[in-house]
């Protein structure tokens, strides 16, 4: 459980980093240059995710709590649109004037939906761990960066890349997750 639990960690504060002490993000930034700042931070989270995987894969899980639901449509939707609002974090769009933050709602809708199927010791350490690094990136970030000026209206066009994009996403990872993680993401 360590390893997982420092590997959550570790992504967790590396991600929270530049939003907690933006001026000593900025004093690094300017000492390191750009590509070796970059290296670094993609470092830690290289080592944060190895960490995670390798921490997940040796845990034996114990349950902690009933899952109130099994893996079905309303956790399958919950996933969906968490791509496709991680997909508009990339690609402007509509939803974007909607979602301050697409990618970290993205990562609680993603938490919120395992949370919801799993309730094993490990899921609560990598779910819940990360929705509430998500959380707390979402605070502070509106907290650095102040009052939200939500983007002009763009091309449908745009949003509906966003949405194929997450359907994609979706269903590849839909069909390749029980290989994956050891359990399908839609019983049938």
């Amino acid at each position: 459980m360590a390893l997982l639990i420092l590997g959550v960690l570790l992504w967790s504060l590396t991600h929270l980093f530049p939003a907690m002490l933006p001026d000593t993000r900025a004093r690094l930034f300017e000492r390191l240059g750009e590509n070796p700042y970059s290296g670094v931070f993609s470092l830690f989270i290289l080592a944060g995710l190895v960490l995670t995987v390798i921490g997940w894969r040796s845990i034996v899980p114990t349950g902690v709590y009933a899952p109130p639901m099994s893996p079905n449509l309303l956790s399958s939707a919950l996933v969906l649109a968490a791509l496709i609002a991680f997909a508009a974090s990339a690609i402007p769009g509509n939803i974007r004037r909607f979602v301050r933050h697409p990618q970290m709602v993205a990562v609680i809708l993603w938490g919120a939906a395992h949370l919801l199927t799993n309730g094993s010791d490990r899921a609560i350490v990598l779910f819940g761990g990360l929705t509430l690094w998500a959380v707390l990136e979402i605070a502070l970030c509106n907290k650095r960066d102040g009052q939200w000026q939500r983007p002009e209206k763009a091309a449908v066009k745009h949003d509906v890349i966003n949405i194929v994009v997450g359907v994609v996403i979706f269903s590849v990872v839909a069909y390749f997750h029980g290989w994956m993680f050891g359990v399908a993401a839609i019983p049938i």
